[in-house]
C-alpha cells in the first residue's frame, strides 16, 4: 500500500479482528463494527452505529463467510444483529467492498443497491494459504482425538483439491501411511507421483475397514451410512468441507463412531495467520485496482 486509507471492518470472527489490528499497525485508519467481544488496541475505533464505520471508509471489509444465516451478517463476536440490506443501503458507489465466501443472497442484496462485492475467498492466493491453516488445524484435531501417533497411522484423505493436497503432504511428512481419493485420472497420476496411495472417491465400498483416520474435504455427501458401517469403531472421522459436508453425521452417531465436523478451521486454529492472509489479499486487490485505474 502506497498511502494510508480508511478501512471499515464489519463483523466476523477472530480472523477479522486480527486483520483489523494489522491494518492499524500498517498505518491505516480502522473503524470496527460488531467486533466488540474482541479486545482491540486503542488505535482502532470501535463504533456503535454501522453508519459510523461505513461512511468514512475507502474500503469496507465484510466477514468470511459473509452471512451467519441467510440475509444476516455473520457477527459471532458481537451481540449486533444486522441484515445485509442494512449494510448495503449505506455503501456508496465508489467504496470498495470485500467479503469472503459470497453466496447468492449476498450478491442479490448488493445488486439491489448497485454495489459490487469482491470475494476475497475466491482469490487463489488466499485459497492456497488458507488450505495450509486448515491442514494444520486438522492435524492438531487428529492428534488430540486419537490414542495413536500419526506416524505409521493409516489415513485416508477424501478429495485432492487445495486442502487435500496440502493435508496429504503434511501427513506424509509426519510419517503417516497416506491414501488419497480422487475422481480424475490426472489426480490419480499426481497422487501416485507424490508417493500416496490412490483410491477412487466413488468406489470405496469394502475399502474403509482398516483406516485409523478418515478426513473428508469434499462438500457433498461421500461417506454414506453404507460406508460408515465398514469403519472401525476406533477410527476418527473428520469433515473439513463446508455445508452440507461429506459425512453422514447422523448415521455416524447411530453407529457409535467418532466424527468431528471442523468448520472454519483457519479462524479457530490460526486466527493471526488467517487474518494476515486476508489482509494481504485485500492489499493485492487494492493494488490491482490502482494499477488498472
Amino acid at each position: 500500500m502506497n498511502k494510508p486509507i480508511t478501512f471499515a471492518v464489519i463483523g466476523g470472527d477472530p480472523r477479522q479482528a486480527k486483520m483489523a489490528e494489522m491494518l492499524a499497525r500498517d498505518g491505516h485508519k480502522v473503524l470496527a463494527f460488531a467486533l466488540e467481544k474482541s479486545e482491540m488496541p486503542p488505535c482502532i475505533k470501535q463504533v456503535s452505529e454501522i453508519r459510523e464505520a461505513i461512511f468514512p471508509a475507502d474500503c469496507i471489509v465484510l466477514p468470511l463467510p459473509v452471512t451467519g444465516k441467510p440475509g444476516y451478517l455473520n457477527t459471532p463476536l458481537s451481540g449486533e444483529v444486522c441484515t445485509l440490506d442494512e449494510v448495503f443501503r449505506l455503501i456508496g458507489k465508489k467504496q470498495l467492498v470485500c467479503a469472503g465466501r459470497v453466496q447468492a443472497d449476498t450478491r442479490e442484496a448488493a445488486e439491489k443497491y448497485g454495489i459490487e462485492v469482491i470475494d476475497y475467498f475466491a482469490r487463489e492466493e488466499l485459497a492456497i494459504l488458507n488450505a495450509v491453516c486448515t491442514a494444520e488445524g486438522a492435524i492438531a484435531i487428529a492428534m488430540d482425538n486419537t490414542a495413536i501417533t500419526l506416524c505409521n497411522a493409516k489415513i485416508l484423505v477424501l478429495g485432492f483439491g487445495r486442502i487435500g493436497k496440502v493435508l496429504a503432504h503434511r501427513l506424509r511428512g509426519l510419517g503417516a501411511d497416506v491414501y488419497v481419493s480422487a475422481r480424475s485420472h490426472a489426480d490419480h497420476a499426481w497422487i501416485k507421483a507424490y508417493g500416496y496411495k490412490p483410491m477412487h472417491t466413488y468406489n470405496l465400498v469394502g475399502k474403509l475397514k482398516d483406516f485409523d483416520v478418515i478426513i473428508n474435504t469434499i462438500p457433498s455427501l461421500v461417506v454414506t451410512e453404507e460406508l460408515l458401517a465398514e469403519v472401525d469403531k476406533d477410527c476418527l472421522l473428520m469433515d473439513l468441507a463446508s455445508k452440507p459436508g461429506g459425512i453422514d453425521f447422523a448415521a455416524a452417531a447411530r453407529l457409535g463412531l467418532s466424527a468431528i465436523w471442523a468448520l472454519s478451521l483457519p479462524g479457530e486454529a490460526a486466527p493471526f495467520t488467517s487474518g494476515e492472509i486476508i489482509r494481504d489479499t485485500i492489499y493485492n486487490i487494492l493494488q490491482e485496482r490502482e494499477e488498472n485505474s
